[in-house]
């Protein structure tokens, strides 16, 4: 790595920014080297906040001194090195800025599995972060003590609400977007805008008009009416799918009706076959929103326990009254929620790029 000659300003900045990181890092470190022998020895702290709080506090310290410093070092060899040493540390910074928003991503995640697993209750800890015992007692009393929160049945529910919601809807666009793509007929164009501009605007600004609209023809509270209310509106996302329609050649739909086959027999032939990726995408988009939505769910089910979904029910564990005995077994439900989402995605991951990627080409 060639060097240049050395600017003794630059050099200040450089060395000043760098004492200032390892002097975060020495007092980070050592405060919180300091607060753990006195709490493990049961001595007094002098710090009117909870140590769980200045803890974090540290390691936050820690972690931007470290930065600091590798700061001091970056602008060091910016200053004072070629082009090829500035491209090499541009990557360089580029990968460091990568991982470190691929580790606070991932430690929400890391925070919720540990604490699944955790012996003691209560949502805070007096003193450290890690627990100190391992249990599971948390996804075992999901499953047994149903008397409170019957966790079995709202994710019954949730998964016959997210299936059926999924079928009609993908059902729904897939008819939407061929007919928008491949046939040709009167006010087609004014009716792609339409559709696409109430597209636009959030489901939850007319609930309360659905609720009562479900209300008046008996619905209410009840899981047909979610599934009602999922699927009604799934043609308005039609434009992704017509976008991939759009991408398989004209030529081929021609051919097979040279060869005799009806506009559904080329559909559900040639179309569906080729368009596997959009499909993925749109069964695996369609199969989320229920599962995870609170605001819909919360709207019409209002009191009615055993019709709750997954979302209501972890809700309420962890309200005013409940959060402290339950917010471990709260965590775990999350974990066990996360699973079957985690397990659908990672399976279709290739076709869900390739759908979001191919729809996108061409509309």
């Amino acid at each position: 790595m060639k060097i240049r000659s050395i600017n003794p300003v630059k050099l200040v900045i450089c060395i000043i920014v760098s004492l200032a990181g390892l002097a975060g890092v020495v007092y980070s470190a050592a405060t919180i080297a300091v607060e753990k022998s006195a709490g493990g020895a049961g001595g007094r702290l002098p710090y009117a906040m909870p140590l769980v709080l200045h803890e974090f506090q540290m390691i936050a310290l820690l972690t931007a001194s470290i930065l600091v410093v590798i700061i001091g070092a970056v602008l060091f060899l910016v200053f004072n090195g070629g082009m090829k040493t500035r491209s090499t540390v541009a990557k360089t910074v580029i990968y460091v800025v990568l991982a470190v928003l691929s580790i606070i991503w991932l430690l929400p995640i890391i925070y919720l599995v540990m604490t699944s697993f955790r012996g003691e209750q209560g949502a805070w800890l007096d003193g450290y972060i890690i627990p100190r015992s391992w249990t599971l007692d948390n996804y075992t009393r999901l499953f047994t003590d149903t008397t409170l929160f019957n966790f079995p049945r709202w994710f019954l529910n949730t998964f016959v609400v997210a299936i059926f919601s999924c079928l009609i809807s993908t059902i729904f666009v897939l008819f939407t977007s061929y007919a928008f793509s491949r046939l040709r007929f009167r006010m087609r164009r004014p009716m792609m805008n339409i559709v696409l501009v109430l597209g636009m605007f959030p489901g939850f600004m007319s609930i309360i008009a659905v609720y009562h609209l479900v209300g008046l023809i008996g619905l209410d509270q009840s899981l047909v009416a979610l599934v009602l209310i999922y699927s009604g509106g799934a043609g308005l996302s039609y434009y992704i799918m017509k976008g991939f329609f759009d991408t398989i050649p004209a030529a081929l739909d021609e051919s097979a009706y040279l060869d005799g086959c009806t506009k559904w027999q080329t559909f559900y032939k040639i179309t569906i076959p080729l368009s596997r990726p959009v499909i993925t995408y749109t069964v695996l988009t369609a199969f989320i929103a229920p599962w995870v939505d609170f605001i819909v769910a919360s709207v019409i089910m209002k009191d009615n326990y055993n019709n709750f979904t997954i979302a209501l029910g972890l809700f309420r564990m962890i309200e005013r009254e409940n959060v402290f005995q339950w917010y471990t077994a709260f965590t775990a439900g999350a974990v066990l929620v996360a699973i079957p989402i985690s397990i659908l995605f990672l399976i279709m991951q290739k076709n869900y790029v390739e759908g979001v990627t191919g729809g996108s080409v061409k509309g």
